[in-house]
């Protein structure tokens, strides 16, 4: 037990981690729209490639049929998460709403 313990000196220390503002983040990237944003860029790329390798199956092209069904089935997966998030992120909205700063 103790060397679990002792293993997490090496992830570093609170005084290292960034400070972030609600009101001003320290890069696009760390906002809340800015992670939205990216795992947004990844669910459409994992469809840009599905489609892909879909119009390649179909052409004719050197492609695997199981190769072209997980990468449908990721594209699937990544967008019922981010159908998921957003819904969550919907019904979560009355209740920021009603709150008071």
């Amino acid at each position: 037990m103790s060397s679990s313990i002792s293993g997490l000196g090496a992830l570093g220390s609170i005084g290292s981690l960034p400070k972030l503002s609600p009101l001003e983040p320290a890069n696009a990237e760390g906002s809340f729209s800015g992670v939205l944003t990216n795992a947004l860029q990844q669910v459409n790329q994992l469809n840009s490639g599905a489609e892909q390798q879909i119009g390649n199956l179909l052409s004719g092209g050197n492609t695997d049929v199981s190769t072209v069904m997980i990468a449908v089935e990721k594209a699937d997966v990544a967008f019922q998460l981010m159908m998921q998030v957003r819904n969550k992120i919907v019904s979560a909205y009355p209740d920021i709403e009603k709150m008071q700063f």
